[in-house]
């Protein structure tokens, strides 16, 4: 096992060697506990929380696991039953003949929207196995804070026809960096006031209805983040992939290009991985002046 040597930078936070050897020395006091409940326990032991006071598991886990992952430490083997963190999720739909299949016009015949925050495991179910089978990712589980919607019509009569997915914003993206104004040591205080909107998923063809829903949900968007994580976000990001789409829905949601990532993919803290497919970036401002605040953020 490779002994702590200097600092190491994860989710906005940077560990140094005495917090690197107590996480070593925990891991291996700890063996006969599961990985979940380590990682709990490093976080109380750290004080690593949200701004809401909750502890940071699952961004601890996915720590905890590069550091295995380098060497630095052993983890107990996984109990998980489950689809494996960060892995794409594909099932077979539970009908050939979905209800939304024949929905076709223009949005206007079929508002207003309902928009529902995923919360239960019926909800949770359904945003699983609809993003599973119709988006060409997959359902993969996201790191850190995220939330969840489902986007219903009720014309002609109630059915899910859409959803989107917020998740942990990209620590690295030079075009959103320039953008906001940032350096290394700014983005450290003000990423957790962005969040990404990593999947969107709109089932039948009627006009205009991503745009649409896309609105509707960021409507809601910075109360539900604020109360779920004690974090007022200022800032969504996106990225599109451009051999695919061409982000209409993003500009008529008034989205906005910033341009280009470079192929390095979005959790690359360490400029290790390379050959991602390049997509376009595109932010949409929460708050006025968003830019401006997320320069002269204070982090929490």
């Amino acid at each position: 096992m490779i002994t702590a040597r200097g600092n190491h930078r994860f989710c906005g936070r940077v560990f140094g060697r005495e917090e690197l050897t107590l996480i070593q020395e925990v891991v291996e006091t700890c063996a006969g506990i599961s990985r979940t409940e380590l990682s709990y326990t490093v976080c109380e032991l750290l004080e690593w929380r949200r701004a809401n006071g909750k502890l940071k598991g699952t961004e601890c886990l996915s720590f905890l696991e590069r550091l295995e992952g380098q060497g630095f430490l052993k983890l107990p083997e996984s109990q998980q039953t489950g689809p494996k963190k960060g892995t794409r999720r594909h099932i077979v739909p539970a009908t050939d003949d979905p209800l939304w299949a024949n929905l076709t016009g223009s949005v206007g015949a079929f508002v207003p929207l309902d928009v529902e925050l995923v919360k239960n495991r019926k909800q949770r179910q359904i945003f699983k196995d609809l993003v599973s089978w119709h988006h060409y990712l997959g359902y993969a589980m996201p790191f850190g804070a995220r939330l969840q919607y489902l986007v219903y019509v009720s014309q002609p009569r109630r059915q899910v026809v859409g959803c989107v997915q917020f998740s942990s914003p990209a620590w690295r993206m030079k075009v959103r960096d320039q953008w906001i104004g940032w350096d290394d040591a700014t983005r450290g205080r003000g990423l957790q006031q962005i969040v990404n909107n990593s999947r969107l998923l709109v089932l039948p063809r009627i006009r205009n209805l991503a745009s649409s829903l896309l609105s509707c949900v960021l409507g809601r968007l910075r109360e539900d983040w604020q109360g779920h994580y004690g974090v007022d976000p200022w800032l969504v990001e996106t990225l599109v992939n451009r051999e695919r789409f061409h982000g209409g829905c993003y500009r008529a949601a008034n989205f906005i290009v910033v341009g280009e990532t470079s192929g390095r993919g979005r959790m690359d803290r360490f400029h290790q991985r390379h050959g991602a497919e390049v997509k376009t970036v595109m932010v949409y401002p929460l708050v006025k002046h968003a830019a401006r605040r997320l320069r002269n953020a204070h982090g929490g």
